[in-house]
């Protein structure tokens, strides 16, 4: 018969930091089962009191997240009385930044949870990605942090999703066709970014090649020509430097090496942009 252990989870915010660490922790071990206590929003003498009765009818191991002392050490001269094991999930960190920064800590309650507002702003971003990816929904682009333009396969749809999921950038991209005028809205932009993404053309026939072997599709076409490819690439180029539009060449770039320029272009244009205001 398996033994169940209780696990009390103690924090000043949601407890989404606890049960996360805790999960994690208990996953490396076999045949365990444990049942969470979880105490969230403990901010006075009163609810850890509480806290303490539950973890005495229940002994078992403490996982908290108090940047107070005032709740927070009651809470451990408990644990060492009941003589069970007691952690802080933060402290470790917050001790090691504290050091690096050479600063003191201000106590914050649920301060780790100031990243929700960063994580929902990535989500928003991956949304904006999808719904403007390959040139659609150009009649809102006003909208985006920035905007990514090229010929066919220079990574405009992953650099985009890159730059959303870790910059949390809303980025449309729109595709550069011979012969097909871009969008009239994108030559009229404000304080919106715009960059133009290009590959040598030898790079860009192998991996044309590859998709249209991929997809089963007639491999001797203009889309694969390389004096055709060539053209196309100087036409890009012409266009990126008529409106003034930074250049990146991807050639040799990873994903996140080129969402690493594009992400330093970003801030240095609006670095510009508030000097001059």
């Amino acid at each position: 018969m398996t033994d169940i252990f209780h696990i009390h989870l103690v924090s000043d915010s949601t407890g989404e930091t606890t049960q996360g660490v805790m999960r994690a922790s208990i996953a490396q071990f076999e045949d365990v089962e444990s049942q969470e206590h979880i105490w969230p929003m403990v901010r006075s003498t009163a609810q850890m009191e509480l806290v303490i009765q539950g973890i005495r009818e229940n002994p078992g191991p403490v996982v908290f997240t108090l940047v107070s002392s005032r709740t927070r050490q009651p809470l451990i001269e408990e644990c060492v009385r009941l003589g069970i094991p007691c952690v802080s999930v933060l402290e470790p960190v917050i001790g090691m930044f504290a050091r690096y920064f050479n600063q003191k800590t201000v106590n914050r309650p649920g301060g780790q949870h100031t990243l929700n507002a960063e994580y929902f702003d990535r989500i928003d971003a991956l949304h904006y990605v999808m719904a403007h990816d390959d040139g659609q929904a150009t009649q809102n682009v006003s909208e985006a942090d920035l905007i990514l333009i090229g010929v066919s396969r220079t990574s405009k749809t992953p650099t985009s999703i890159y730059l959303a999921n870790h910059y949390g950038l809303k980025t449309a991209n729109v595709p550069f066709v011979p012969g097909i005028p871009l969008p009239e809205n994108l030559f009229d932009l404000e304080n919106i970014v715009v960059v133009g993404l290009t590959a040598s053309a030898d790079r860009l026939v192998q991996i044309r090649r590859n998709r249209l072997l991929m997809l089963h599709q007639e491999s001797e076409t203009d889309y694969v020509d390389i004096d055709t490819v060539k053209a196309e690439i100087s036409e890009a180029r012409k266009l990126f430097s008529k409106n003034g539009w930074p250049v990146i060449d991807v050639t040799r770039r990873s994903i996140e090496e080129t969402a690493a320029a594009i992400y330093q272009l970003y801030t240095r244009f609006h670095e510009n942009t508030d000097t001059d205001a």
